[in-house]
Order: C-alpha cells, then sequence, then structure tokens
C-alpha cells in the first residue's frame, strides 16, 4: 500500500501542471481581461477602479494568467502611457510563457499573489471563504448518509414489495431536481418567496450574532443551514440509497448468508451481524468522495443563490471580474484537494476491508 500511496502522490504534480497549462491557454484567448474592465470601468464612470488602480493597487506575488495587447477596445483617448502602466502593473508586460512558469514556481511555494481588486492575498481569501463551503458540504453529506443508510437497506429487505416501489420514485423524482432548482423552490415555499417564511434567505447568521449566547449562535447558525443544506442533500441522497441497496441485495444473495440463516439466526442478526459490515464497505468507503463531490458540484450554485460567502461564490465572482490570481488560486486549492481526497479514499477502502490490495490489482 505504502508504494501506491507513493505513486499516487507522485501523479499529483503533473496531473496539477496539466490542470494550470490548460487552464492557463484558455485564459489567453478570454477577451475581457482586468485590463479591459479597468478600461471600461473609466469610459463609464471615470472612477472607482480608475482610482484604486492610479494609486498602486492591484499587483500581488503571483504572476498575472493572461496577455495584454496595447489595442484594447474601448481605449481610444486614453493616454498609451497609462495603458503601458495599467499593464506593468498587472504584470502583462511579460512574454506569456514567462508569466507561466513564475506562476508555476509561486504555486510551489503556495504564494498565490493578491487580488487584483480587493488588496488582499488569495491564501487570505480562500481561508476566510473555506469554512462556509466546508460546512455546507460536510452538513450535507452527513445529512445524506443518515437518511440514505436506513433507507437503503429498508428497499433491499423489502424488495420488490410496494415500499421499495414508491421509494424508488421519490428517489428518481429528487434525483432528476437540480439542486438550483430545489434550492429557488425551497426560497419560495419557506424563505418568504410568496407562502411562508420559516427560514431566512441568505447568509450563515444573523446580524446580532456577536450579542447572542453560545447555544442562541448554534441553533441560530443551523436555522439559517437548514434551506441550503437540503437543497445540496438531494442529488447525493438519491445516489447513495440506491447504492446502499444495491450493495446489500449483493451480500444477502451469497453463500455465507443461507448458512447464517440455516443455523437459525434471526434475520436482524445476520443483517447486523454479518451482512452489514460487507455490504457498507462501498459506503463507508466512499465517503470522502461524495463530501469533495457535493463540496466542487453544489457550492457554486448554491452559495449564489442563498448569497452565502464560501469559495463556490468567490470563484464565479473572481470569473466574472477576470481576477486571475484568485481563479486559478481556488483552481489550484480545488485540484489539489480532489487529488488528495482520491488517495485518503483508495486509503479508506482498505481500512474498512484490509482484503483489498491496490498494488495487485495494478500489477
Amino acid at each position: 500500500m505504502g508504494a501506491y500511496v507513493l505513486r499516487r502522490l507522485l501523479l499529483i504534480l503533473p496531473t496539477l501542471f496539466g490542470i494550470l497549462v490548460i487552464n492557463f491557454v484558455l485564459v489567453q484567448f478570454m477577451p475581457g481581461g482586468p485590463v479591459e474592465q479597468i478600461i471600461a470601468e473609466i469610459q463609464g464612470e471615470s472612477g472607482g477602479v480608475f482610482d484604486r488602480i492610479a494609486g498602486g493597487g492591484g499587483g500581488g506575488g503571483s504572476a498575472p494568467v493572461t496577455g495584454g495587447s496595447s489595442e484594447y477596445r474601448g481605449a481610444q483617448g486614453l493616454p498609451p502611457d497609462f495603458i503601458a502602466d495599467l499593464e506593468k502593473q498587472f504584470g502583462f508586460d511579460k512574454p506569456p510563457l514567462e508569466r507561466f512558469f513564475l506562476m508555476l514556481w509561486n504555486y510551489m511555494r503556495f504564494d498565490f499573489g493578491e487580488s487584483y481588486f480587493r488588496s488582499i492575498s488569495v491564501v487570505d481569501l480562500v481561508l476566510e471563504k473555506m469554512p462556509v463551503s466546508i460546512s455546507l458540504g460536510l452538513w450535507s453529506t452527513l445529512l445524506a448518509y443518515t437518511i440514505s443508510i436506513p433507507l437503503g437497506i429498508r428497499k433491499a429487505v423489502r424488495d420488490g414489495m410496494p415500499f421499495d416501489t414508491w421509494t424508488s420514485g421519490l428517489i428518481i423524482v429528487a434525483y432528476s431536481i437540480p439542486s438550483f432548482l430545489f434550492a429557488i423552490l425551497l426560497i419560495v415555499l419557506f424563505a418568504g418567496g410568496s407562502y411562508f417564511q420559516i427560514f431566512p434567505l441568505r447568509g450563515l447568521t444573523s446580524d446580532n450574532w456577536e450579542s447572542l449566547s453560545l447555544g442562541a449562535k448554534i441553533l441560530d447558525y443551523l436555522w439559517h443551514i437548514v434551506l441550503p443544506v437540503t437543497a445540496l442533500t438531494i442529488g447525493s441522497f438519491a445516489t447513495l440509497t440506491l447504492l446502499t441497496k444495491n450493495s446489500f441485495l449483493e451480500e444477502i444473495k451469497k453463500q455465507y448468508v443461507v448458512t447464517a440463516r440455516a443455523k437459525g439466526l434471526s434475520e436482524r442478526r445476520v443483517l447486523i451481524g454479518h451482512v452489514f459490515r460487507n455490504a457498507m464497505l462501498i459506503v463507508i468507503a466512499g465517503f470522502p468522495g461524495l463530501f469533495i463531490s457535493v463540496f466542487f458540484s453544489g457550492s457554486l450554485i448554491i452559495e449564489t443563490v442563498f448569497s452565502l460567502d464560501g469559495l463556490g461564490r468567490l470563484g464565479y465572482e473572481a470569473a466574472i471580474q477576470r481576477d486571475y490570481p484568485v481563479v486559478f488560486g481556488t483552481l489550484y486549492v480545488f485540484g489539489l484537494l480532489g487529488l488528495v481526497i482520491g488517495i485518503i479514499s483508495d486509503m479508506t477502502y482498505v481500512w474498512v476491508d484490509p482484503r483489498i490490495d491496490f498494488e495487485k490489482r495494478e500489477a
């Protein structure tokens, strides 16, 4: 197992390199970079970001990732020296290849530079937003397991019966509903949209959070996460339920279960004492993967719908603003987390069932 983990760790570097190369190349062809956005704001309002940039803001330690041309759309009437100064402040005066390798060198040292428009380091931004995304992903994953495992076992025991049929119908409907659409439905129904105003519409805490007692803070936090966690759970809950059911059905049909029943053991003891451990192997070992899946795929839409200040929303706003240090910093963090979680998932399989040997399977 040690050799297998070492090989997987060594594969992280070329994988991250490939991710950054592809996205760096794509960004070179994207119009509307930070310089163009500043020019557009200058032409439109003659203030805001212009004042901040003219005063020396932006830049940062990390190399920029998109190039600049002296011929920007909408730059007519602006002094060429001013355009050149903007390019220099963002680092666009360097050739693309030089910027790319400078970015790689900085990223190897976890130096992601500063946000172009927020005057804060990318690391500080990620650390500031990460607790919100982790909180949503963790609660959603735990809720999915809490519901799906008992329901999946029940469906396996009653396979083909009416209970299994109508719950399968509900699961299919739940799986087919996009999380963002379900989130909007929850807002309309329970957050003052058109019917009831039971839960808050946005944020994870109330305005008077600081003045609340510890118990009141916990209740206030739980009150705020009900709707976003429910919207996040809808897809993973359906998948995990069917996975649990199929895993139990496969184990129930095996010979050791027939032998245990022939010995006179009760059905409950057969299921809990014999089937459960083997059937839950794939379900338990898949916990890290499910968490990271919810963390990545759902955070952007749900955080935007419920106005939650997490990593997904940060990455979305950075992409809209062409804040490339933040875009590539969050991309790097997401990619690294995904690769590490993949290794942890494999290790979890071995921990749950020592009979699994990835090295032999690779051979």
